[in-house]
């Protein structure tokens, strides 16, 4: 019981601490989801064979893992174990595992990238570690959120066509149709047959006029820095602000001084 509690409370400061070594930790996580993505990507341009079936099981084992070490270290594990990321990581578990049912289950791989928002806890160990992120905080989510965006928008054509839509036989040929669809460019070598794929079309054309239009507006505007108004709490000022545009008291924003 002892040494339960022990693992417990390490596994607790690894995910929740602040100390180097758990940075450390949940950089790697971060980096094991990315690499995650990666492999989804480069195995829909090579042949299903029996080698990537095993690394398919060997990730999914690695993610059992993870997803049990998470929940452990939560101090509410069933809280923890029920929130919509989770749900999406054990989809994404059963569909590396699928492979020793004989089902390859290969777009229920996709819900894994919700990790990659989940992970975003790690913004405030990113901001004290990266000037540079911090100084471009909100380009940088805007960035991450759009390619979300796009890689599940992808992903969704790819699983759903690449297996009878002559068109669609990687990543890149779906990546291609999503850009072109979102943006409403539409040049028309491209497309979805039947009512299935129209509809596929409609959603993401609909969400190429709002959603993504937002995103993509967000990561190029101007960035505005993050100092709380001290009369009216305004956190959002332009970098180089003199007075609250809400209220008109003089601010004193700190800058890391520019030569």
């Amino acid at each position: 019981m002892q040494q339960a509690a022990t693992l417990r409370d390490r596994l607790h400061h690894l995910y929740y601490g602040t100390a180097g070594d758990a940075c450390r930790f949940r950089y790697g996580v971060l980096a094991f989801d990315a690499a995650t993505i990666l492999f989804v990507v480069v195995t829909s341009f090579l042949p299903r064979s029996l080698l990537v079936e095993v690394i398919d099981v060997l990730i999914g084992l690695v993610l059992v893992a993870e997803f049990a070490a998470r929940v452990s270290a939560s101090r509410l594990p069933w809280r923890e174990a029920l929130r919509p990321a989770s749900i999406a990581d054990i989809v994404a578990i059963a569909s590396f595992l699928a492979p020793l049912a004989g089902e390859g289950a290969g777009f229920l791989r996709v819900m894994r990238t919700l990790r990659l928002v989940h992970s975003y806890r790690m913004l405030g160990t990113l901001r004290r570690d990266f000037p540079f992120f911090r100084r471009h905080e909100e380009a940088f989510l805007a960035a991450l959120h759009l390619s979300v965006f796009v890689f599940v928008m992808t992903a969704v054509v790819y699983e759903t066509q690449h297996a009878s839509n002559p068109h669609i036989g990687n990543y890149a040929d779906a990546l291609y149709f999503t850009v072109t669809a979102l943006t409403t460019t539409g040049f028309g070598d491209i497309t979805l047959p039947g009512t299935t794929g129209r509809m596929i079309s409609v959603i993401i054309m609909l969400a190429g006029v709002t959603l993504f239009l937002r995103l993509a507006q967000a990561l190029f505007r101007p960035s505005k820095v993050r100092f709380a108004c001290p009369s009216c709490g305004l956190s959002r000022h332009e970098p180089d602000a003199v007075h609250c545009k809400a209220c008109g008291t003089r601010l004193n924003i700190p800058d890391e001084g520019h030569f």
